[in-house]
């Protein structure tokens, strides 16, 4: 038998087989958070994208075309302005006052032991996790007890006092891990408590404090429940679009929305580069 008999007889060579690809944990765990991701981005992206919806009327719930237009009669329902500028005055306001007061008690319950601490923690929390329809119906009965007008002051309070013991508990978290020689190196070069405070630790939980107005200014401008017990006739951006869901949400709310969004992205952004920035030169 020749050699090209051979050849022509032998059996041909299989085809490599390729392995199957198998779901491993990581890669399980990858679309996982890929898929949670989407559901969250997803109703914020349909916000933005209907901000561009060339709708001929009110009701913006069907895609018709894409169009700038609303970008620039943006203020042109006067209602709609004035409860946006009625909701980022309350939360600026609602917002320092909570810092201003929340780091006072975060910096309190993370740095020293008194007698009363654990009811404030308890009180904290029950803040927390308490719902805002009790919340707001008590609110409100105290108001009307005390025969005080509802409006932007009732519900700037209202909001202080459940922005409170979120921006306590960011800034204690970070009191708590403080380093103590740096505070007691500034006292015994001479610095006085109130110079240490300001000079060394108000800078090491700036931050936290950062962190803490930003909750709140979010928890502030997105708020409804409680809002809707203490306004009165005063009517905040969440309050105008829930009654405009009657008659038709105008482009205009999810052009308003999406700018919120852009700059809470921006803040966040910002604030996490200030933190890295900071990290590297420790």
């Amino acid at each position: 038998m020749t050699a090209s008999t051979l050849e022509r007889t032998a059996p041909a060579a299989e085809p490599a087989v390729k392995p199957r690809r198998r779901l491993t944990g990581a890669g399980f765990m990858r679309a996982y958070v890929w898929v949670i991701i989407a559901w969250l981005v997803l109703p914020i992206a349909v916000m933005i994208l209907f901000g561009f919806n060339d709708t001929p009327g009110r009701y913006n719930q069907s895609w018709v075309g894409f169009t700038f237009k609303w970008y620039a009669r943006l203020f042109e329902l006067s209602n709609l302005t004035q409860a946006l500028i009625n909701s980022l005055l309350i939360a600026v306001v609602s917002s320092v006052l909570s810092a201003a007061l929340g780091t006072g008690i975060g910096y309190a319950l993370g740095r020293y032991r008194f007698r009363g601490a654990g009811s404030l923690n308890l009180v904290m929390f029950a803040t927390i996790s308490s719902p805002e329809l009790i919340m707001g119906a008590s609110l409100l009965t105290l108001f009307a007890s005390l025969q005080v007008g509802l409006g932007a002051v009732t519900i700037t309070i209202a909001h202080v006092m459940f922005s409170i013991s979120f921006v306590a508990t960011v800034v204690r978290a970070r009191v708590m891990t403080l380093d103590r020689s740096v505070e007691e190196a500034a006292a015994d070069l001479g610095a006085t408590p109130w110079v240490t405070f300001w000079k060394v630790t108000f800078p090491l939980i700036l931050p936290a404090v950062f962190s803490g107005v930003l909750l709140a200014f979010a928890l502030s401008i997105d708020d409804f429940i409680v809002t809707n017990f203490t306004a009165g006739t005063t009517e905040t951006f969440p309050l105008f679009i829930w009654g405009a869901t009657r008659i038709g949400i105008p482009p205009q709310v999810n052009v308003m929305g999406t700018l919120i969004f852009a700059a809470g992205v921006l803040f966040a952004v910002i604030a996490n580069v200030r933190s890295r920035k900071a990290t590297k030169k420790d």
